[in-house]
Order: structure tokens, then C-alpha cells, then sequence
């Protein structure tokens, strides 16, 4: 039976980087937002549902998600109709991965863990952090949303503070040696608490 370690954090706080230190160690890493991209492409499990719901998002027989970002800025509902598709959909493509891999420990990189309650699944929960000031520059060096784009996304999620207040072991990602040796640590932990068990 694989441990399996929810990797959690806010937009810009490096968690796509964590995740490649945990692969790099050798976890098998499962992320969610690829999931999405799966599901979103030719012959994807979302397309049709999304389809039925939105003709006007699939372009090519994809789900386009700039049409999506559209459809949900003029219709509030939109989102939760469309979580309603895709929520079950991720859920099922991660637990197929789960069962899959022989891996001892497996990674669940989930930017919404808490907020889907998928933490209740996990043995353990990281979340990865960094200072407001960095993460903020990290995410308008990226050059792909305005300052004012970043704060409502930031305004949406759950605070950092509660977070990292309910993860089972915090990694700060503010250099990449120190989150590296962190993952290491956190890895180290996790193999004697299964040595222990």
C-alpha cells in the first residue's frame, strides 16, 4: 500500500517545483491540473459533459478554457456547474493513478486540497509557502496576468496562514537548495513513520 502525501500551496508559491523534487527523489508524482488538461482534450472525459453544459466551450472538440473563463465571468452559476463535471472526473482519473503505480510513496499535487476536501484522502499533507512579496513578484514575472488579476485569484483562495496551519509538515520554497533538502527532510519522516506503523 503506497503512502500517499497530498502536496498542496497558493498560486506562486512553487509547488510545481516541489513536485519535481519529489520525483526527482523518486515519488511517483500525480498532478491535478494535467489531469484537467486530459480530461479538457480530444476525446476527454470531461468533453462531452462540458458539451452538454456548454456547447459554446468546445472548440475542436476540446474544452477551450479561455471560452470557459468567458462563460464564467457572465454566468456566477457557471462554476459550480462546471466543478460539479469535473471535480468527480479528477477524482476518479487520481484514484486510477493511485492503484496503478507501485510507488511507495505517491504525491497528489492539488492546488485545491483543502477547499475539495481531498486532504481527507491523503495519509499526510505538505504545503509549500513563501512570503506574500515573493510570491506576488513570482507570479507577475510570469508575464501572464495584471497585478490586479493576481490579487483576486489570491482573494479566492484559502489564506496561506490556514493552509499551512493544517498540512501535516510546511516546505518554504524560497531558494530551490532549501526546498529541495525540505522534501528530502519530509521524505525522510514519512519512511519512519512507515517503518514505524
Amino acid at each position: 500500500m503506497s503512502f500517499k502525501l497530498g502536496l498542496t500551496g497558493s498560486i506562486g508559491m512553487g509547488k510545481s517545483t516541489t513536485a519535481g523534487f519529489f520525483a526527482e527523489a523518486g515519488c511517483a508524482v500525480w498532478d491535478a491540473d494535467a489531469a484537467v488538461h486530459r480530461l479538457y482534450s480530444e476525446n476527454g472525459a470531461a468533453v462531452a459533459p462540458m458539451a452538454a453544459l456548454f456547447p459554446d466551450a468546445i472548440l475542436g472538440g476540446v474544452v477551450d478554457r479561455v471560452a470557459l473563463r468567458k462563460i464564467i465571468g457572465r454566468d456566477p452559476d457557471a462554476l459550480k456547474r462546471i466543478e460539479g463535471v469535473v471535480h468527480p472526473l479528477v477524482r476518479e482519473d487520481r484514484a486510477q493513478f493511485a492503484e496503478a503505480t507501485k510507488a511507495e510513496i505517491v504525491v497528489f499535487d492539488i492546488p485545491l486540497l483543502f477547499e475539495t476536501g481531498a486532504d481527507t484522502e491523503m495519509d499526510a499533507v505538505a504545503c509549500v509557502t513563501v512570503s506574500p512579496e515573493v510570491q506576488e513578484k513570482r507570479v507577475l514575472e510570469r508575464g501572464t496576468m495584471t497585478r490586479d488579476q493576481f490579487l483576486a485569484i489570491r482573494q479566492k483562495q484559502m489564506p496561506n496562514s490556514e493552509k499551512c496551519a493544517r498540512s501535516d509538515f510546511v516546505i518554504e520554497t524560497d531558494t530551490l537548495e532549501h526546498a529541495r533538502s525540505q522534501v528530502h527532510d519530509v521524505l525522510e519522516q514519512i519512511r519512519k513513520q512507515m517503518t514505524d506503523a
